[in-house]
Formats: structure tokens, C-alpha cells, sequence
């Protein structure tokens, strides 16, 4: 059985892993414990075709 903290930390990654198409997600760990999630999410644009 999950604690009521566990059950935020994992709510909150699911929500992250939905939103993000590309990126990385990042979980910071102190005294066996998370103590920050960080996201960060890449756009990427494809290259325009020279059509010369």
C-alpha cells in the first residue's frame, strides 16, 4: 500500500508523462526520499526542404 505521499509523487509522473512528447523527466533523491521532479520537454522543428 502506497503512502500518501507515494501516491502524489506517482500521480504527478503520470500527469508529466502524458503532457511530454519529447524530453526528459528527472527525480532528485535525499535521505531516501524525492525531493524534486523536474521536466523538461524539446520541440522539435523539422528542417524546411530547399526545393531549388
Amino acid at each position: 500500500m502506497l503512502n500518501k505521499n507515494e501516491a502524489i509523487y506517482i500521480e504527478e509522473l503520470k500527469k508529466l508523462i502524458e503532457k511530454i512528447e519529447y524530453g526528459s523527466i528527472t527525480i532528485t533523491i535525499h535521505n531516501n526520499e524525492i525531493t524534486q521532479i523536474d521536466a523538461t520537454e524539446k520541440k522539435r522543428f523539422d528542417k524546411p526542404k530547399n526545393n531549388n
